[in-house]
């Protein structure tokens, strides 16, 4: 069966935003050197190429073998709504949402998904903060 239309709407974007929390933690590095690079991208959770060499988002026990710093992680909430890439909202309420929180986000657009990194020991608030968001707005679209 073929996947549903991405959702455009604001409204019903964040309506359908309810968090999945990704089992595990994880650390945000960079590597500029390429082979170092190459051997630890099939790793990642994501990777974004940059000018001054690969960001990686790596599971915290990769980033710890590897050597990188892992006193901060994060937890990885993947966002249920199967958002269209041109739509227009979804990144700006979730993240401001949380800012008002007091919970820094991370936001990743992947192909069928969004997905926010939150530091781990604030997953639970941020899930609380981004489940209640969308039941507004799924109140609000009923009520309109």
């Amino acid at each position: 069966m073929p996947p549903s239309d991405p959702v455009r709407g604001t409204a019903a974007m964040i309506a359908g935003a309810v968090p999945d929390r990704m089992p595990g933690a994880f650390v945000v590095a960079s590597v500029a050197d390429p082979a170092r690079a190459a051997t630890l991208a099939p790793l990642a959770l994501a990777t974004m190429r940059e000018a001054e060499g690969l960001s990686l988002v790596l599971p915290l026990d990769a980033a710890r073998a590897a050597g990188f710093e892992t006193r901060a992680p994060f937890a990885c909430l993947t966002l249920r709504v199967a958002s269209a890439l041109d739509g227009v909202g979804l990144t700006a309420a979730v993240s401001g949402a949380l800012a008002a929180a007091g919970i820094p986000a991370n936001v990743i657009a992947a192909f069928h998904h969004d997905h926010v990194l939150v530091p781990e020991a604030q997953a639970d608030a941020a899930c609380a903060v981004l489940a209640a968001l969308a039941a507004s707005a799924r109140h609000s679209s009923a009520d309109g």
